[in-house]
């Protein structure tokens, strides 16, 4: 519900600093934590925008006559009694603490101190002059002032935000899967980006609620899962798009184990991975040969003999594994047992064959990598269902998508036609699976990349996690956007404090009481770290619909249909 704000005095300024102004409250107004106030002085033009960061009792008392009219109060007054301060909106007040954020009049950074006992009033919609619709719209919320909300959109500038990376931070239950069902509502309707979307929950496309798949323009939305509904993809990749790259972030390879996985594909090429999931089947073949060549009679007159030649083959197996028989038998083991899976296969026995029992196929799913990045380069939004596989295999597949956006888009800038091409963001939930600091710390992977990279090839990240903490501060401070939503939690606020794009070390207070669906949003490409309201998806939706059938019969009303 929207909340009208009256214009009146709420207090007046007393003191303080350029970020720590002081007001005294008016007696019968209220005040919140993150409420947004306007000064101006009578007469003048300049008006500065402030915002609560702090409140905080006030007396003309002193503190020990607080504590003896208190006892006073709690020990020795009985009911028929009635304990009163003469003037009491006089000696007792609430003191405001605020910060400047910008002047109204001229649209700027805010450098100077509002007038010395200027009255402070709340926000009216005449001083809303300062936000406008941008060229490419991402639609975020409604300006809100502490809880109330103004009906004035928030809209940042869709392509600059995208390319510099978007994070979404929040405690559970907050509201981080609603926000993103929000965005990427916004985003379907617009042509300046693509979007892949790695869904874990199987929670944006709506396969058995309202989701994505009822917007109206729902032809821009792909799905691609391992069960697919009517109308929607098959997710299958062919094993043969696989490289070793692939896989850095989402298995810890020791060196050994990587220079063998190189060498086979150096080797072996797109036939690489079957080649190694093959390997055991003929060492199984070699060891059955060599058992062959003893007879019964041979092994028992001549034991030792077969013996030590069991030995020296068996040494010979142990060392002459690989192409040009360069590495051990237990290594090339380890890297099969991962393989398999990670790729969700199975070795048949009786006909040396390997089965595929998910998304990884040696027969189908040639185009799917390259089918994902067409629709994404077309502006559309691809969403993978990745709720029926394994955190491991998201990683992976998500891998496999990105190392071929991120190269295509690196080949179109060598090329001078990367101007031309869609802004692309990528949605990835549990963000330090792939960004934290123990999985960089073991080397480096595409999301990795990306993030330091990404904004020169118009390849960006949109983040989501509960634990920024957990994310090195050179990743946090090159995703630009933050959407700080309700956190709890001190060493997680601390970590989104000390990389925001504005100064916020005065808000831990405002974004620990941030209630479900309220959230702040700071960035390079707005003015000031901007309070807004998150609407709820649902309700969203069916506004939006709602002003489709108004839209489609306005079109159509003077069209006789009977």
């Amino acid at each position: 519900m929207i909340n009208s704000i009256k214009d009146s005095v709420k207090g007046t300024i007393i003191g303080g600093s350029h970020n720590k102004i002081l007001i005294r409250q008016k007696y019968d107004q209220k005040v919140e934590i993150g409420e947004l106030l306007v000064s101006q002085e009578k007469d003048k033009p300049e008006k500065t925008l402030l915002q609560v960061y702090d409140l905080i009792y006030g007396s003309q008392l002193s503190q020990a006559n607080l504590e003896l009219i208190s006892g006073i109060k709690l020990e020795q007054v009985s009911e028929e009694q009635h304990l009163s301060f003469i003037e009491h909106e006089l000696r007792n007040y609430n003191l405001v603490i605020a910060k400047n954020l910008i002047q109204l009049d001229t649209n700027t950074i805010s450098k100077s101190l509002p007038c010395f006992f200027s009255d402070v009033r709340g926000l009216k919609e005449e001083d809303l002059k300062f936000i406008t619709k941008p060229k490419n719209p991402l639609h975020v919320g409604r300006l809100r002032s502490g809880s109330k909300i103004f009906e004035y959109d928030i809209y940042l500038q869709g392509d600059a935000v995208l390319s510099e990376h978007i994070l979404i931070s929040a405690s559970t239950g907050k509201g981080k899967s609603n926000l993103t069902k929000c965005i990427l509502w916004s985003l379907v309707e617009q042509d300046f980006c693509g979007v892949l979307v790695l869904d874990p929950h199987d929670e944006y496309y709506g396969r058995n609620k309202l989701g994505l798949k009822d917007h109206p323009l729902k032809n821009k939305i792909i799905y691609y899962s391992k069960n697919p509904p009517a109308g929607a993809r098959s997710l299958k990749i062919n094993i043969s798009l696989i490289k070793p790259t692939h896989f850095r972030g989402v298995v810890n390879w020791s060196d050994a184990q990587y220079e063998a996985l190189v060498a086979y594909y150096n080797y072996y090429k797109q036939d690489w991975i079957k080649a190694i999931l093959l390997e055991k089947t003929e060492k199984e073949k070699i060891e059955k040969e060599k058992t062959e060549r003893f007879t019964e009679k041979e092994k028992l007159t001549g034991m030792n003999g077969y013996q030590s030649s069991t030995e020296r083959y068996g040494n010979q197996l142990n060392q002459s594994y690989g192409p040009n028989g360069s590495f051990q038998s237990a290594t090339i083991g380890v890297i099969k047992r991962r393989m398999l899976s990670i790729l969700d296969l199975s070795l048949n026995s009786k006909s040396d064959d390997i089965v595929s029992k998910g998304i990884f196929d040696f027969h189908s799913g040639e185009s799917t990598v390259h089918d994902i990045a067409e629709e994404l380069e077309n502006a559309r939004t691809v969403i993978i269902d990745t709720s029926n596989v394994s955190s491991q295999q998201e990683i992976f597949i998500g891998s496999l998508i990105c190392s071929e956006l991120f190269n295509k888009y690196k080949q179109y800038k060598t090329d001078g036609s990367l101007a031309e091409k869609p802004q692309i963001s990528v949605v990835i939930e549990e963000a330090p699976r792939v960004l934290g600091k123990d999985v960089l710390e073991k080397g480096s992977n595409i999301f990795d990349t990306i993030a330091r990279e990404g904004r020169k090839f118009k390849v960006g990240l949109i983040a989501i996690t509960q634990l920024p903490s957990l994310i090195p501060r050179q990743i946090l401070a090159n995703m630009n956007t933050k959407i700080i939503l309700g956190m709890e939690m001190g060493i997680e606020r601390k970590a989104i404090i000390e990389s925001a794009s504005q100064d916020l070390n005065d808000d831990d207070k405002n974004i620990a009481c941030l209630d479900k669906g309220e959230a702040i949003v700071t960035s390079n490409f707005v003015r000031f770290a901007t309070p807004i309201k998150i609407p709820l998806f649902e309700e969203l939706i069916f506004k939006e619909i709602q002003t489709k059938v108004k839209q489609y019969a306005k079109d159509f009303s003077g069209v006789n249909l009977g």
